[in-house]
């Protein structure tokens, strides 16, 4: 069943919400969502198979049946297999929003799925935690497609993108130039088999690798670059989206934003505290530097599935007042600077 219908108002009913996608981070997600009581986790999808109950999903079920089996398609009940999950599950679930907890590899897959939603006729809002720039300019392609849907699609809104770029669009109203934008990530994760598409996307942006060479790996090979490198991938200088989205938000410029870090594999831990440094010029002449930095105790998947899910319930809310397309965790903040 298609959801042609505008999502209903969060004080009437919890919001129907789907999850694609179940690795590391749409397990998070399924456990987030479990206490809220605003939302209800109705949806989900893996490569495989899909589940759907209009009365809530049980996420330790779902965890588990992944883990073992494989697939949601094996839970019991409300688990099919599929080969082409994401499109049967769109046409049969009664779903408000979906995250897009889904690896963007290769490069064009994030767009493929928009595009499935635009040509099944559904109506409601996405929000995905995507990290290239290039994917997101690919999604700007399908603006007037989203628009004509009467689908609100929400970009670039986990960690970084998202969290970082959203409190940098804030801290710039302090200035009347923005000089630049210093985005710094450390990641500890215990096992990175937890979150093999995260980790391939990283590799994916070290000198020498492509998206193509990283989505090509085997466990093995991963593995083997890990143990090179003490379980420690170092970024610098990536292609990340936070360039485009504050550039879009009329912040600054995008060759002002620079985004690196480390991620950690093998140590939950994080190497480094993940913070956003903003220097610019006041109205009074003055050069200065805000600096915004996150919990060294909060782990990645709360810092991305958190924000993901408040910019889906801000998108509900502009999805209600008729308001389509595509738009940034950047821009649905005060803009002031211009």
């Amino acid at each position: 069943m298609s959801n042609p219908q505008t999502p209903h108002s969060p004080t009437q009913n919890p919001l129907r919400i789907g999850v694609l996608g179940f690795g590391g981070l749409g397990q998070a997600a399924a456990r987030i969502l479990a206490p809220k009581r605003e939302t209800l986790w109705v949806a989900a999808a893996d490569k495989e198979g899909y589940a759907y109950n209009s009365q809530g999903l049980n996420p330790d079920a779902c965890i588990t049946t992944y883990h073992q089996q494989g697939s949601l398609g094996y839970l019991e009940p409300g688990g099919i297999l599929s080969n082409d999950s994401i499109a049967e599950l769109i046409s049969q679930a009664d779903v408000d929003g979906y995250f897009l907890a889904l690896p963007n590899l290769p490069n064009t897959f994030m767009a493929s799925v928009a595009r499935q939603f635009i040509e099944s006729g559904w109506r409601g809002v996405l929000v995905d935690a995507l990290k290239r720039t290039s994917a997101v300019e690919q999604l700007l392609e399908l603006q007037d497609d989203l628009q004509k849907a009467g689908i609100t699609y929400m970009t670039g809104c986990g960690a970084t993108p998202g969290l970082l770029t959203a409190a940098a669009a804030l801290a710039a109203q302090s200035y009347a130039e923005i000089h630049s934008v210093k985005i710094t990530f450390g990641v500890g994760i215990a096992n990175w088999e937890a979150y093999r598409a995260t980790i391939r996307e990283d590799i994916a942006h070290i000198p020498g690798y492509t998206v193509a060479q990283a989505m090509a790996m085997s466990d093995a090979e991963v593995e083997a670059l890990l143990d090179r490198t003490d379980g420690k991938l170092a970024l610098e200088n990536m292609e990340h989206a936070d360039d485009i989205m504050l550039e879009l938000a009329g912040i600054c410029s995008r060759d002002r934003v620079t985004v690196g870090g480390i991620v950690d594999t093998r140590n939950p831990k994080k190497p480094l505290s993940t913070n956003v440094q903003i220097t610019g010029r006041t109205f009074e002449g003055k050069i200065s530097t805000h600096t915004f930095t996150l919990g060294d105790e909060t782990s990645m998947a709360a810092n991305v599935c958190g924000p993901a899910f408040g910019y889906l319930k801000a998108g509900v809310r502009l999805h209600q007042r008729g308001i389509y397309g595509l738009l940034t965790a950047a821009e649905v903040m005060p803009l002031f600077v211009q």
